[in-house]
């Protein structure tokens, strides 16, 4: 729902004037939860040929708001809309290329549609952009233009761009190996909350790589992450309470984040539940437990 009613609010502040009348009982009627007024608006505004319309419509059948979902109708009207150069809709027909949503699968026009959209500057779609080059999905696998298009992301300050581009940096892919210019891509996404660059930036703490080794600094980015639920970070913060680094050192709350983690699908952490149960006493390995129920049931409701 948020993410629906974010993507309204941006494309209704492209509409001109005349548009933004004839679309104002749709976009009241969103805000007030009635999406079968909001359709019906936004159906009529999209039929007269209005890219913006057109797009919040796919985006209506896409997500089953005030029509029951249909991929093919969200494809229909993203289309319509993207083949009048609305950036928008030519990322979301992308989208539905890639994922085989209402159309069938197809990476190349994937890429086709990703990059109209790039080229106006659309940083969503010049991410994903990168990836397919990334991957070698679409077009032959080319991490230099896998980087072109993260740093282009990245520079209007798209997270996940700067997190990958970190990456590339990192492991010298597309460009030469620098952990400077990791760590400094690394901490603009961690910055905005982005989970995987907050544990890549732990990690450059932990061991020293691009900044001063810094274990407080390790933990405080791994419980960032981890307390979003990304496993790896779970797990290595769960090394650093069973170790005494950079926390003082505590069985219970290692065991605890090595349950989540294991929980969380991450294999290493098992093994570190494994070590850290044979030093336990059988009222520390409940209260970890019950810890961890807390923490699972909190954040998984």
């Amino acid at each position: 729902m948020k993410m629906l009613t974010t993507l309204l609010t941006i494309l209704l502040l492209t509409m001109s004037l005349a548009v933004k009348a004839d679309a104002y009982k749709g976009a009241v009627a969103f805000d007030l939860g009635d999406f079968e007024t909001a359709f019906r608006e936004f159906t009529s505004c999209a039929k007269n040929g209005d890219v913006v319309c057109q797009s919040i419509l796919g985006a209506m059948y896409s997500y089953g708001r005030g029509v029951p979902e249909d991929d093919s109708e969200a494809v229909k009207w993203y289309r319509k809309a993207a083949e009048q150069g609305y950036a928008d809709a030519q990322f979301s027909l992308g989208a539905m290329y890639v994922n085989g949503d209402g159309i069938p699968e197809d990476d190349q026009e994937a890429v086709r549609w990703y990059r109209k959209a790039a080229e106006q500057g659309y940083a969503s779609a010049q991410f994903n952009l990168g990836v397919m080059y990334a991957d070698g999905r679409g077009v032959p696998q080319n991490d230099n233009e896998a980087v072109k298009w993260y740093r282009k992301a990245a520079e209007q300050g798209l997270a996940s761009a700067q997190s990958n581009l970190g990456v590339m940096y990192a492991n010298g892919y597309g460009v030469p190996q620098n952990d400077r210019e990791a760590e400094k891509w690394y901490r603009k996404a961690a910055e905005q909350g982005y989970a995987d660059a907050q544990f890549n930036l732990g990690i450059m703490y932990d061991t020293g790589e691009g900044v001063p080794e810094n274990d407080r600094e390790a933990v405080k980015w791994y419980r960032k992450a981890a307390e979003q639920g990304l496993a790896s970070a779970q797990s290595n913060l769960g090394i650093m309470y069973a170790t005494g680094e950079g926390v003082p050192e505590d069985y219970v709350k290692g065991y605890m984040w090595a349950s989540l983690a294991a929980a969380n699908g991450d294999s290493s952490a098992t093994d570190l539940k494994k070590i850290l149960k044979a030093l336990m006493t059988p009222a520390q390995i409940a209260e970890a437990q019950r810890l961890a129920s807390e923490w699972w049931e909190k954040h998984n409701q």
